[in-house]
């Protein structure tokens, strides 16, 4: 190759762009899912000072480990109980994880790849959306990109410092969802092993280095479930009696999610639930990761390529689909090795006539398609208002448009570039207008915001099945539920409900004072009807807060 695909200065300008989407991204409002949950386990975490238990609103939480938690809570000890400081410690990490893809990438193919990678993964719909809507995968995604290029680059160089470098990243991984932290980076080393033919490192002597050090790295975990389960066989975890929380961590967890058990079994009848969900989140890359595929697939028995990638990608997306319990966000873990795989589609074909025009016609048609959904999204469904992002995005699709219609760019680098941009801004007007203004319909955060310095959220009770992580976090509490001695003894107090439920609230002959209230809808299940402006309202709820005062 005479000339980079990329320039180093265009390198620059797209990382630079995606780095302010990235930090818009942090300053976003919690949602009432996974990132709400999880943000108020590291907050029971920060206000009680005990790093050992995992408490959510049900109490005792087994599902997952600990680092995501202790990462949260200190990072609330610097910058407060914040956005930002939830999310600020995936962010780190995710950049740490970018750059091991392109180390990745570089280990190898080439230098050229790696950073290609890098920006492919950096750019992709999963990974972006994994900073904002914080859980386990975005932190998870960067360990295992670190544990991966640790151990490619033992099997090349043959040092104990990638022993140690791998055997912290699969501690890590492990430590933040377990198992499939450990799997999806050593199913990798096998195939690529494999793939080189070098039997002898299947069974060298100086692995045990790296399971020696990565059971004293995880150690800390496994000794605080044993703390929380195993020394207290009374505790009752999910209708199960004397759990076993070393056992769990280490063996049960991943394969009762697997199966289905304990769990439940979202999406469990949809074989084809990682075909098309990879669609969108590994979007504006989606069908150039299943040509790549599909390319290799039929040279795999030439070896024309690694089988690192090719083997983590077709076990990953078995191990989805089969899978009795699967949910989008699970496919960041895949990106590393994806976008390794992508990239090299695209440097290895670049003098390729007929695959230029190819991926051109892929990527231009993926960036158009993406634009368009985001001017349907902020023109029609949530209407551009603040004048600063108006600004931002004219100025966005305008280089878009020069881009596209420039002749003077070869056009495989003209694709890459525009999908990249069109992701940026995509999650530039999702970041800084679509989430914010979607997110006012979440009642949590605005009830918690109009009752500051009013209501001692100490105070405040929930009526039965009404829940919201949001107001429990930005008010700094945890959630109490109402009990009947409350009820009896006229005490005062602040309860919350939906306005689905007010007919059983008057039945309790409560007195009630001030009252406050804001539109609740579960955003993370949008419908039609909700999207659509003109019968928005029609489809909302409304969580209150009322003050009680006694019985009548």
């Amino acid at each position: 190759m005479t000339a980079p695909l990329i320039t180093n200065r265009t390198y620059q300008w797209l990382f630079a762009l995606l780095g302010l989407v990235y930090i818009a991204g942090l300053f976003v409002p919690l949602m009432d899912n996974d990132a709400g949950h999880h943000a108020a386990i590291a907050l029971h975490m920060y206000l009680t000072g005990d790093y050992v238990n995992l408490i959510d609103y049900q109490g005792d939480y087994i599902d997952k480990p600990h680092f995501l938690f202790w990462t949260s809570a200190l990072s609330y000890h610097v910058f407060g109980i914040t956005s930002f400081a939830y999310r600020f410690p995936t962010f780190l990490f995710m950049i740490g994880g970018i750059y091991s893809i392109f180390r990745l990438g570089k280990e190898l193919y080439d230098a050229e790849t790696g950073k290609l990678a890098a920006l492919l993964a950096a750019s992709s719909f999963c990974v972006m959306l994994a900073c904002t809507d914080v859980r386990m995968d975005g932190m998870l995604s960067a360990f295992i990109a670190f544990a991966s290029w640790q151990l490619v680059g033992y099997v090349h160089h043959r040092k104990t410092i990638y022993l140690l470098g791998a055997a912290l990243g699969l501690a890590l991984a492990f430590s933040t969802k377990g198992h499939v932290g450990l799997v999806t980076p050593v199913a990798g080393l096998f195939f690529y092993i494999l793939y080189r033919k070098e039997w002898k490192l299947l069974y060298d002597w100086h692995w045990l280095i790296v399971i020696v050090l990565f059971g004293i790295l995880i150690s800390p975990v496994v000794y605080c479930y044993y703390l929380q389960f195993n020394l207290h066989p009374e505790k009752v975890i999910k209708g199960v009696k004397e759990v076993n929380g070393v056992r769990f961590i280490l063996w049960s967890q991943n394969f009762e999610r697997f199966g289905g058990n304990r769990f439940g079994a979202d999406g469990s009848k949809d074989k084809f639930f990682f075909v098309h969900t990879f669609l969108w989140t590994f979007a504006p890359w989606c069908l150039a990761a299943y040509t790549a595929f599909g390319k290799r697939i039929k040279e795999l028995g030439s070896r024309k390529e690694e089988w690192f990638t090719t083997g983590t990608f077709l076990l990953i997306g078995l191990l989805i689909s089969f899978s009795s319990f699967k949910l989008p966000h699970y496919l960041p873990i895949i990106a590393p090795a994806t976008a390794v795989m992508v990239a090299r589609l695209f440097t290895a074909n670049w003098h390729n006539t007929g695959w230029r025009k190819a991926l051109y016609i892929i990527q231009v048609t993926t960036s158009i398609l993406l634009v368009l959904l985001a001017t349907l999204v902020n023109l029609w469904a949530f209407p551009l208002k603040n004048v600063p992002v108006i600004i931002g995005a004219v100025l966005l699709l305008g280089w878009l448009i020069y881009l596209f219609v420039n002749k003077t760019i070869d056009k495989l680098r003209k694709a890459i570039c525009l999908s990249a941009g069109a992701m940026i801004l995509l999650f530039f007007l999702l970041n800084l207008n679509f989430y914010p203004r979607l997110l006012s319909y979440q009642a949590g955060k605005p009830l918690a915001d109009k009752t500051r310095g009013i209501v001692d959220p100490n105070d405040v009770y929930y009526y039965d099945k009404c829940l919201s992580f949001s107001y429990d976090f930005y008010s700094g509490t945890f959630r109490k539920v109402i009990n009947d001695s409350l009820q009896q003894n006229g005490s005062h107090f602040w309860l919350m409900y939906m306005r689905s439920q007010q007919e059983n609230i008057d039945s309790m002959n409560f007195r009630t004072g001030r009252s406050f209230a804001a539109p609740d809808f579960e955003i993370t299940r949008m419908n039609g009807p909700f999207i659509n402006p003109k019968t928005r309202a029609a489809n909302l709820d409304e969580m209150r807060l009322v003050e009680v005062l006694g019985r009548k």
